[in-house]
């Protein structure tokens, strides 16, 4: 099915939410809905025992209403609305979570979280969950284009302003919202929409994914009741479009909807840190195993440039980092650390790694040069020693692009390993195969009790309830 031109999109969009099945979907957009849920889960697996999530569990725990639903890699219990929160945290809390490639936006966990937990609440088909996910995540990314990339660059943190829309047009679909339902629920939804670049490498960007998952749902919930909303969230005079784009771009909402899924320009991360890095990362990864850089070793370097497009400089240029969060987003540190370890993984973005005096010495000769012509998968490293010499790696298409996208086998080996860390020994092997059989399951809330089992046992540390 098709919709089409840029009056009324608010409608449109929730008539096609409304109106689209499973068999509309093409079989390659139903595969990379099975590849994001790969995805999903393995970085909640890895974000499920961090810090962030300990306190956020608790402290959501003393206002929970039930214990319905489950966290990922987690004993505990809590009700929908919390563990949508949560387990959205959990997916982003490393950065390490998939992108989508024209927006930047992080588009499973807002909609993955929320259709988990109520599938836990209520009888979902495998099938009936895949169909949600996808216009979910349609439509928050159809809504990022239509405010990019003015947006992001204001200063809003596009995943958590759009993913709201993504997962209350995702549990809207599942609740059988009719389309003014859907409309309201995009009303509910534009009113809580928020979250802010600046916290970004701090545990408070992990709240604003876990609010765009919870009150997404919420807002599909009070819809549901008779919540009413205005007729034009989006495109209405100071609706959400118009407050957050510079300048909006409406007809992106509707242009080939049903045509054009963007779930096809999704990507995945090889390593946990901002997308813009990946690119830097392999090219650092080929220093780091060039027999003239340990020749000529790494304390004689005297300068370190990187060209890339402006992004990167924009969003990763943060020198002296002493924390594992901001040094997922920080280019001196992942310069550093990836030449030095000549590896990329979970340690080297921890707050160990951020405090090591050596790295953050090496990552202080990093200097930047813009360059429009450069994509922002690709990006050139030159290292330059006091004597003059010279090496320079030039990376045209990162690794986990869409031009280089991981495979199947990638993507089970992810998982694999950040469940291993998450509890080692246990085996994910089943929770694999569950994902990629999920369209003909009867229930879906069993990839969930999977999920769950990855939590350390009774008794090993955690509170089995909120």
């Amino acid at each position: 099915m098709q919709a089409g031109g840029s009056a009324g999109v608010s409608r449109a969009l929730a008539e096609f939410v409304g109106a689209c099945r499973w068999e509309d979907i093409p079989g390659a957009v139903r595969r990379e809905a099975h590849r994001a849920l790969l995805n999903y889960f393995a970085v909640a697996l890895a974000g499920a025992a961090d810090p962030t999530l300990d306190i956020a569990v608790q402290v959501y725990g003393r206002f929970a209403a039930g214990r319905q639903a489950s966290l990922v890699g987690r004993a505990e219990r809590t009700d929908v609305l919390n563990a949508a929160a949560l387990n959205a945290m959990a997916a982003n809390v490393y950065d390490y979570d998939d992108t989508h490639s024209p927006t930047i936006i992080h588009p499973t966990a807002p909609v993955a979280a929320p259709l988990f937990a109520l599938a836990q609440a209520r009888p979902m088909r495998g099938d009936e969950l895949l169909l949600a996910l996808v216009l979910g995540i349609e439509a928050e990314c159809r809504i990022g284009l239509a405010v990019s990339p003015g947006h992001y660059a204001r200063g809003w943190h596009i995943t958590s302003t759009c993913g709201v829309f993504g997962s209350a047009m995702a549990a809207g679909k599942r609740l059988g919202l009719s389309a003014t339902a859907l409309v309201w629920a995009l009303g509910c939804a534009s009113a809580q929409a928020g979250g802010l670049v600046e916290t970004l490498g701090t545990m408070s960007k992990s709240a604003s994914v876990g609010n765009a998952a919870r009150n997404g749902l919420l807002a599909a919930l009070l819809a549901q009741q008779g919540f009413a909303g205005p007729d034009a969230p989006l495109e209405g005079p100071r609706g959400f479009l118009s407050v957050m784009g510079e300048p909006p771009q409406p007809d992106a909402i509707t242009r080939d909807l049903g045509l054009d899924w963007q779930l096809l320009r999704n990507t995945y991360k090889p390593y946990p840190c901002g997308v813009v890095l990946n690119p830097v990362i392999d090219a650092c990864l080929a220093l780091a195993g060039d027999a003239r850089v340990a020749d000529a070793g790494l304390a004689c370097i005297e300068r370190i440039t990187l060209t890339g497009h402006p992004l990167l400089r924009q969003r990763t240029d943060r020198p002296g980092v002493t924390t594992g969060r901001a040094s997922q987003v920080s280019a001196q540190h992942a310069v550093a650390v990836t030449l030095a370890r000549g590896r990329a993984g979970l340690e080297e973005f921890s707050d160990a790694a951020a405090g090591e005096p050596m790295l953050r010495d090496l990552g202080a000769k990093v200097e930047f040069r813009d360059d429009a012509g450069y994509s922002v998968d690709a990006a050139q490293v030159q290292l330059t020693w006091r004597d003059g010499r010279q090496l320079t790696r030039r990376v045209d298409a990162a690794r986990g692009s869409q031009a280089r996208p991981l495979s199947d086998d990638e993507l089970e080996d992810k998982l694999l390993a950040l469940a291993g860390g998450c509890r080692p020994g246990w085996d994910a092997r089943p929770l694999i195969d569950a994902l990629w059989t999920l369209e003909t399951a009867p229930d879906a809330a069993q990839v969930m009790a999977l999920a769950a089992q990855a939590a350390t046992p009774a008794g090993g540390g955690r509170d089995r309830d909120c």
